[in-house]
């Protein structure tokens, strides 16, 4: 019998658009003979209507112009049941069980634990981490924090919470981090938000631009280096991908080099890197994947310094899945297709729901 895995996708943050196009790769990959797609899309105001594979995207192809559809059937969710958890919102009539969630939506309330939280609290299984490695890898502050503490070498930066932006002093911060700077609303991803600046006028803009999508902002120095990304898969022995590197043709590796202009990036897979190397972003790939708390999946980026100094940048837990994107990409040159990896990834969801769940049930009987 197939089992039913319903793909979350959409959702209000700003990468909305970036998750309707992972949804769709998905979608088209999925093993059709093995799993049965349920689409539930969330609009940017938050409402979750169950789609039609037929109908669920605007101007698919394009993404500059693609949309959800959305449909007149908004869904619920009912906490506290073991089955029966999702329910149409007109006439509370059951949909039929899902076996697994694959929650493909980046971002805030996506990815930071938000969505994990409430799938736990409906006891469906999903995708990827859990609440904890979720919401601990969002906060770029919070992880840079945890990664330093377990002798990972990370950026020099600051932290900044909005309510104290008048304590923020260009040359302050100029004077520990020098220029150029990378000023970063905390809780984004998908570069969204992201400013590289050189002078004060450039940094006060830069600072206004980063609290517009976040509450706290982190401030980095710039590190020189070549930019190597590592896909990690698993549960409690996770294994790691064979790094590849990112050659931009901009500035910096922007929203738009990533989901939007197939020419914004060169990627390089496998990278050019001597054994040494490769097995040092592995093993580090797989000790900050840990280090976080992750599950399921996870890309870890890094820099690689030509004296040889390698730096976790960030920890991304839901990677895009779009067409150009490393997380699959890397895997397939490591040997797992994209629609093979989707179907490891729903069984490692399972597993991992099984055994919490069994835990549980040890504890309390």
């Amino acid at each position: 019998m197939k089992k039913k895995v319903g793909i979350i996708f959409g959702g209000k943050s700003a990468e909305h658009e970036v998750s309707l196009q992972s949804a769709k790769n998905i979608v088209d990959a999925i093993d059709k003979e093995k799993y049965e797609v349920v689409l539930i899309g969330i609009d940017k105001e938050g409402k979750w209507h169950l789609n039609d594979q037929s109908s669920y995207l605007l101007n698919a192809e394009n993404p500059k112009l693609i949309q959800l559809n959305k449909s007149n059937e908004n869904i619920a969710i009912v906490p506290g049941s073991n089955d029966k958890q999702l329910i149409h919102a007109g006439n509370a009539v059951s949909l039929d069980q899902l076996d697994v969630v694959f929650p493909i939506v980046h971002g805030t309330l996506g990815e930071d634990g938000s969505l994990q939280g409430m799938l736990r609290i409906a006891n469906l299984p999903f995708v990827g981490p859990s609440v904890l490695g979720s919401s601990v890898c969002m906060d770029k502050d919070v992880a840079k924090r945890l990664l330093n503490d377990a002798g990972i070498s990370v950026a020099k930066g600051l932290s900044y919470l909005k309510s104290k932006r008048h304590k923020i002093n260009y040359d302050e911060v100029e004077s520990y981090l020098g220029t150029p700077m990378f000023i970063k609303p905390a809780n984004q991803g998908s570069s969204v938000g992201v400013s590289k600046v050189a002078t004060e006028e450039e940094f006060h803009a830069a600072v206004d631009t980063a609290f517009q999508y976040d509450n706290k902002i982190v401030i980095e120095e710039t590190v020189i280096g070549r930019e190597i990304e590592c896909s990690v898969l698993g549960n409690d022995d996770p294994i790691a991908s064979v790094p590849g590197e990112i050659l931009p043709q901009t500035e910096f590796y922007s929203y738009e080099s990533k989901y939007i202009d197939e020419k914004g990036a060169d990627l390089a897979i496998p990278a050019e890197l001597s054994e040494e190397n490769t097995a040092r972003v592995q093993e580090t790939a797989i000790k900050a994947f840990e280090a976080l708390q992750c599950e399921g999946l996870a890309r870890v980026d890094f820099f690689l310094t030509e004296d040889g100094e390698l730096y976790v940048n960030e920890v991304n837990t839901l990677p895009g899945f779009t067409k150009i994107s490393m997380y699959p990409k890397l895997w397939e040159v490591s040997g797992i297709p994209y629609s093979e990896l989707i179907g490891k990834l729903i069984e490692l969801a399972i597993e991992r729901h099984q055994r919490d769940n069994q835990l549980k049930s040890t504890v309390w009987e």
